[in-house]
């Protein structure tokens, strides 16, 4: 099955805000949970209405889809956890300002690996696999025309960056906790265009 011009609608949400988020950490496999007071915000917001939800395995994620939908995620795309930050994980700048590794993180506009963590491309070419692999082929499968996936920052800035029509790179969409932005896929070269954010 192909899509036709209109293509699949796609909602990337981030998922609601996390204590490590509220103190700016790197919050990568650390599997926290969103808080009481963002567990209220996501009460409150209005989900787009989709056929289908999908999820990275990440509580903060699973807990932020089924607040939106009232339901567990239909589809887990295992493969969209959060990037491993490595010795960074549940620092904030401010502690890690005096570590060199850091500061050569910095100076290379992020494209270096993270130490003992994961490198730029290891993570990107695993979001997109799953993107294609755990999204993409089960929305074919189930002939959906349109789908939330509830991920993190990350994994949406990487998708942005790698499908995107070739205007924006990484840091052009870093996302808020609970933004939603929608996006069309078709079967092109450059096949994940950026429609429009949801407020």
């Amino acid at each position: 099955m192909h899509y036709d011009n209109d293509g699949l609608l796609l909602y990337l949400i981030r998922h609601g805000g996390t204590a490590g988020n509220a103190e700016k950490r790197y919050i990568g496999k650390t599997d926290e949970s969103v808080t009481d007071e963002w567990k209220m915000i996501l009460k409150r917001m209005h989900a787009p209405e989709v056929e289908i939800v999908c999820s990275s395995p990440m509580r903060r994620c699973v807990q932020t889809a089924r607040i939106l939908y009232g339901k567990p995620p239909d589809v887990i795309a295992y493969g969209l956890h959060e990037c491993d930050f490595g010795r960074f994980e549940g620092k904030n700048y401010i502690e890690l300002s005096s570590e060199p590794d850091y500061q050569r993180w910095i100076d290379s506009g992020g494209k270096t690996g993270f130490p003992d963590g994961e490198d730029v491309y290891g993570f990107e070419k695993r979001i997109e696999r799953s993107f294609m692999d755990e999204v993409v082929a089960h929305c074919r499968l189930q002939g959906v025309r349109s789908a939330a996936v509830v991920t993190h920052g990350g994994v949406i800035m990487g998708l942005l960056e790698k499908l995107g029509d070739g205007t924006v790179s990484f840091y052009d969409h870093m996302p808020a906790n609970g933004e939603c932005i929608a996006c069309i896929y078709t079967e092109k070269e450059r096949p994940l265009l950026i429609k429009r954010r949801i407020e």
